[in-house]
């Protein structure tokens, strides 16, 4: 028999792990680009993005539920960076 909060605590754990994984990707990205890319793609400036970042991946560390506050924020700054400054510079990088 399949309980609810069986699947429940199991697809909130996938999605904690997901968005936690998204997170350190964006962190190692942002932390291997150089710091001239960033000011020349005309971004916010790498030490922005690694703080910014590097707080998202730790709250992330310390609170793992998904739907906390901090959290989306967090998510939200990865996504921003993911989907904005990353392709920004890799157009640049050619």
């Amino acid at each position: 028999m399949l309980d609810l909060f069986y699947l429940q605590n199991n697809l909130m754990l996938a999605l904690s792990l997901a968005l936690f994984v998204c997170k350190a990707v964006a962190f190692v990205d942002a932390a291997t680009r150089p710091a001239a890319l960033f000011v020349a793609a005309g971004k916010q400036t790498k030490p922005f993005w690694l703080l910014i970042l590097g707080l998202a991946t730790a709250v992330h560390m310390v609170m793992w539920s998904p739907i906390g506050i901090l959290n989306i924020i967090g998510t939200v700054a990865a996504f921003v960076y993911l989907a904005d400054a990353r392709p920004a510079m890799k157009a640049l990088r050619r």
